[in-house]
This record gives structure tokens, sequence and C-alpha cells, in this order.
């Protein structure tokens, strides 16, 4: 099953962008997942192709119109499409490595991204669309957002990454942060690798590790880190 992802945009030329290089540009190009970027003036009723209104009740800013965006998410996503319904917004669920990983398992996303003031409630309650966030900041529009949350989806689908337990040990995978990583040459700037890691006693390496990655998230990420770890 090819996972399949409809990005509904005002500026489908923003895609694939970084998608179409690396690990998933060349997933793209092997058919291992499909993207098709979506214009929803494509969808507007009128001559001007007008996607946006001015807010009801008043404010700064425009919205974007309910059944401007219903054609064009209808369109992209008929009855019975398995696919979930994403809308990239700040207000959204903070997007985790738990939500990444449930859509890397499944059919593919329809994500819209939104401009300007935000979108009409009315089509975010009567389309079903799953509010999504990357971050405590506010972007320009949807777009990056939608890129940053297709680049972690993407290199987790099989056969992306040339070793699928590359991910196993990744910040966020275990509730915690990932431990620091050393390469040669064996000593840079009279700072030598741990002894710990040319010993070859990966018992000792392996609680190493974990033990590097339980003080990095107590310090930086006191929220991930359970028991006896978070800081007083």
């Amino acid at each position: 099953m090819t996972f399949r992802a409809s990005v509904l945009t005002l500026y489908p030329e923003m895609f694939p962008g970084s998608l179409g290089v690396s690990l998933a540009g060349r997933a793209l190009e092997s058919g291992t997942w499909a993207l098709d970027a979506v214009q929803i003036r494509d969808f507007a009723m009128d001559r001007h192709r007008t996607v946006d209104d001015t807010p009801a009740g008043g404010g700064a800013g425009m919205v974007m119109r309910a059944d401007v965006l219903a054609r064009a998410i209808d369109g992209a996503s008929p009855p019975g499409d398995p696919r979930p319904r994403l809308l990239m917004s700040p207000r959204g669920l903070p997007l985790n490595q738990a939500r990444v990983r449930a859509l890397a398992a499944g059919p593919g996303a329809v994500i819209v991204c939104g401009r300007f003031e935000g979108v009409d409630q009315r089509v975010i309650d009567s389309r079903g669309l799953e509010e999504v966030s990357v971050g405590d900041y506010i972007l320009s529009g949807g777009e990056p957002a939608a890129l940053v949350l297709l680049d972690a989806v993407v290199r987790l689908l099989p056969g992306v990454m040339g070793n699928e337990t590359s991910g196993d040990e990744e910040s966020f995978e275990n509730g915690l942060l990932e431990h620091p990583h050393y390469t040669r040459p064996a000593v840079f700037e009279e700072l030598p690798i741990p002894d710990v890691l040319t010993s070859g006693n990966h018992g000792k390496i392996a609680a190493w590790r974990r033990e590097q990655a339980e003080k990095l998230t107590a310090e930086r990420r006191p929220d991930l880190t359970p028991g006896p770890f978070r800081p007083s």
C-alpha cells in the first residue's frame, strides 16, 4: 500500500520542496509514497477566484471561506477515503512521535494548509478536520508545517531508511531525548571519545547511553522525564 498525501494549499509550488530530495525524495521517486498538491483557488466560485472574506464580528485580517475549502476537501477526499483530514494550525494538538508513527502506519493523509487569520470553523466541524500544531509559534501559513509533518512521517515508511532500526533509539521514541553521538577522530581538540564507547562492552555502552539520555531529558525537557529523574 502506497502512503498518499494530498496537500490543499494556495501555494502548490511549495511542494514537494524539501520532500523532493534525500530520503523522502528517493522514496517519492520510487513510489513508496505519493504527493498531490491541490490548489484551493481552483474550487472558488467567482471569476476572481476568491478564497477568503472578512471575519464575522469584525477584526483584523481575512478568514478562509468554508464553502470554497469544503469543495476542495471533497474533491481531494471523496466519500470512502480512509485517510485522516488534518488542518495545520497553531491551536491544534502538538504533533508528537506517537502521532507520527500512527500516521506512517496508515494509508496517508489529507492536509489543509491554512492562511490569513484562519479557517471558518464550520468547515473544520463539518469535514472533521483534526487540527495539528508543530510548535508554539506562528508561521505565515500551514505549508511549512505540512512539510515538517510529512518529513517526519515519510522517513518511517517501510524501506525509506536503509536500516529499519535507525529510528528505534531516536529522541521521543522511548520518552527520552537521544543520547550523545561520537565518531572519528578518537581525539578532537583534546576532547576524547568517552572510554566506554570504545570498550567493546555492549552492556556498559547501552547503560551509558540510557544514563546520558535520562540526564539530557531531565535538563532540557523535564516534562518528558518520568519518576526520579525529574528535577526538583
